[in-house]
């Protein structure tokens, strides 16, 4: 989490149709050294969650236009927001309320009137156990190995029909070792920008983008958005990369890199493998069985050259095939 202003450093976003209720939460968090940003309805705080990247959320559950049920299952529904913890604000006490906000996704929940000392020893713990469970990656931002699996698992239990996309940067190493540390952090950076704006404009709400770590990342989505969606990923990557490059190395078409014994050596150029799996009608059982046909997939489809995507379906009395596209 971002730890920089004040002593805690924290972001938290307050939603609360009540102006008064704001000011006096943005008064007690700001003593504390918390930041803090208002929306006074759902809609404007889901922008709010998308723009802003709040730590956590202290979400009133009555409010005009969209409550805060709905607020919190579409923060949940975002592959990009669904970590941010929320804290559900409420003047009703009764059971199925706390039960139906704990289901929607709430991570803690606070009954009205509640004294300064609970709402701050909440939100302290709230945003440690958050710190302890954080699963994304800290270079990207991106959701991390426990929740990739977690993703992943739930669709499989489900029986939800899915595709999974496995990418992996070709020649990443050597391009790391002769540009330096810092450009290969850029490179992994610019891949993670275009899977997810990929993902958010070509794929549906329920869409999964996640980093494993490195240059390795995946994305979840419906078997017919998944082949257009790694097209348009590699399309992007080849044109985007060039920027990465040198001219010189481009206008030759690869890298000349000295190894250890002094010898210079031709390396390609960063190109990128895309591997799909399909799984249109929940024969997959486990998440490892996706993992071990996406890594035989990758090591294939690095066996080619150039950019390329290969994928697998599975379909029932059908063998695994696997398809160059």
């Amino acid at each position: 989490m971002e730890q920089s202003g004040g002593k805690q450093g924290y972001k938290i976003l307050i939603v609360d149709d009540e102006d008064h209720i704001r000011r006096i939460l943005k008064f007690q968090l700001e003593r504390h050294a918390y930041r803090v940003i208002e929306a006074e309805n759902g809609e404007i705080a889901l922008e709010l969650v998308r723009r802003e990247a709040p730590d956590l959320i202290l979400l009133d559950l009555m409010m005009p236009k969209m409550d805060g049920f709905e607020t919190c299952s579409r923060i949940r529904r975002n592959f990009q927001t669904a970590q941010i913890p929320i804290i559900m604000l409420t003047a009703k006490s009764e059971l199925p309320d706390k039960i139906k906000g704990l289901q929607d996704g709430a991570n803690d929940y606070l009954t009205k009137p509640y004294s300064n000392e609970e709402l701050l020893l909440r939100v302290r713990n709230v945003l440690e156990w958050s710190l302890k469970q954080k699963e994304s990656n800290p270079l990207t931002g991106l959701p991390g190995n426990r929740a990739i699996e977690k993703e992943l698992q739930g669709r499989i239990e489900n029986k939800d029909p899915f595709a999974f996309l496995y990418l992996d940067i070709d020649n990443f190493k050597p391009y790391n070792d002769y540009y330096g540390y810092q450009k290969g952090d850029d490179a992994i950076l610019f891949l993670a920008d275009i899977v997810t704006e990929s993902v958010n404009s070509l794929g549906g709400a329920s869409d999964f983008v996640g980093h494993i770590g490195g240059d390795d990342f995946v994305a979840i989505t419906s078997p017919a958005r998944a082949e257009f969606i790694a097209r348009h990923i590699i399309d992007e990557f080849d044109k985007g990369s060039l920027i990465l490059l040198n001219e010189a190395d481009i206008r030759r078409g690869y890298m000349e890199i000295r190894n250890r014994l002094g010898e210079i050596r031709r390396m390609p150029l960063m190109s990128l493998t895309v591997a799909l799996v399909m799984d249109d009608e929940g024969k997959l059982k486990h998440y490892a069985q996706v993992n071990d046909i996406a890594t035989e997939l990758k090591r294939y489809g690095k066996g080619l050259s150039g950019s390329v995507v290969v994928r697998e379906r599975r379909r029932t009395g059908e063998p695994a095939q696997k398809i160059e596209t």
